[in-house]
């Protein structure tokens, strides 16, 4: 496995920051690592890169453990922090050159930084000080640093924080071209960005790990399960709902509105427009709610 996560704890005094998680990672996987602020996930991105020590548990990246073994883990990761840190009175290509020098590429450095400036799309602003570049550049900036040396295992935090549309489009496809042979890990509060890259989701709440689910298994219940809100003319009990083949549970809105939940939606909604034939019941308005991922995310998190 390519990152490994042993109930993994931090513990700031009475607070639990990150409470006792495990999970696994292979070659190939980008995984969308959600949760709300505070949660616990630049925490956990910390301390499997070996930024922090664990209170208890182990985190390992290719077999290196994070703490007995960090210069190895190191060489293995490429990290973009949330707060992106930079040198604002460097260059784009001296700073580059900096890192290179410093992950030791030797003759190789050259290349590689003109490489990282094309991938990232940064050649139009390569000549200027990272002072002065807008936010998408100096994040762009930030992801060509975490490549440089080519690692085996990328943890971004917040990776399209500031970028514009155009940008977003174009680091999504460069995450997803690097998924092929990497791992990648990426925390983010944009759902739309998980479901476009990631095969996997893991949710965490107020550090501890709520959810660990591949994005197919979401797309295969999306259009099932989820909830039907019904608006009828005249008075219905809400006995009459329950009793409808399919329905889980029966919530009042208000008035004559209703929220129906099942776990096949199309075939409730099939029963309720035959119910209300049978029954005479006008029904004035009818709309499905699939079981997105922003809706789990807020399910798991209220």
């Amino acid at each position: 496995m390519s990152i490994e996560v042993a109930q993994l704890s931090k513990i700031y005094g009475e607070q639990k920051a990150v409470d006792n998680i495990s999970f696994s990672l292979k070659k190939g996987e980008i995984v969308g690592f959600l949760g709300p602020n505070g949660a616990g996930k630049s925490t956990t991105m910390k301390m499997i890169t070996g930024y922090l020590p664990p209170s208890s548990g182990h985190a390992a990246v290719c077999g290196f453990d994070a703490v007995k073994e960090p210069m190895e883990v190191r060489r293995r990761v490429g990290y973009l922090p949330e707060s992106n840190p930079l040198y604002f009175d460097m260059y784009v290509r001296e700073f580059l050159r900096f890192i290179a020098g410093v992950h030791q590429l030797g003759a190789a450095s050259e290349a590689r930084v003109e490489e990282m400036i094309q991938v990232t799309g940064l050649a139009p602003e390569s000549s200027k000080k990272i002072g002065a570049l807008s936010k998408g550049y100096k994040q762009r900036v930030g992801l060509a640093q975490a490549l440089l040396h080519n690692p085996e295992v990328l943890i971004l935090d917040e990776p399209t924080s500031g970028l514009d549309p155009n940008q977003l489009v174009e680091i999504r496809q460069l995450i997803k071209s690097l998924g092929a042979d990497k791992t990648v890990i990426l925390s983010t509060h944009i759902m739309q960005e998980v479901e476009a890259m990631c095969s996997r989701v893991l949710i965490i709440n107020k550090g501890k790990l709520v959810m660990d689910n591949p994005i197919a298994m979401l797309h295969q219940t999306r259009n099932s399960s989820g909830s039907i809100q019904v608006t009828f003319a005249e008075d219905t009990a809400q006995e009459e709902l329950e009793n409808l083949q399919g329905v889980s549970h029966v919530q009042r809105a208000e008035g004559n509105t209703w929220i129906l939940f099942s776990d096949d939606v199309e075939s409730v909604r099939k029963n309720l427009l035959q119910f209300a034939l049978i029954n005479n019941r006008n029904i004035l308005s009818l709309q499905s709610n699939s079981q997105s991922l922003e809706n789990i995310f807020r399910e798991l998190t209220k």
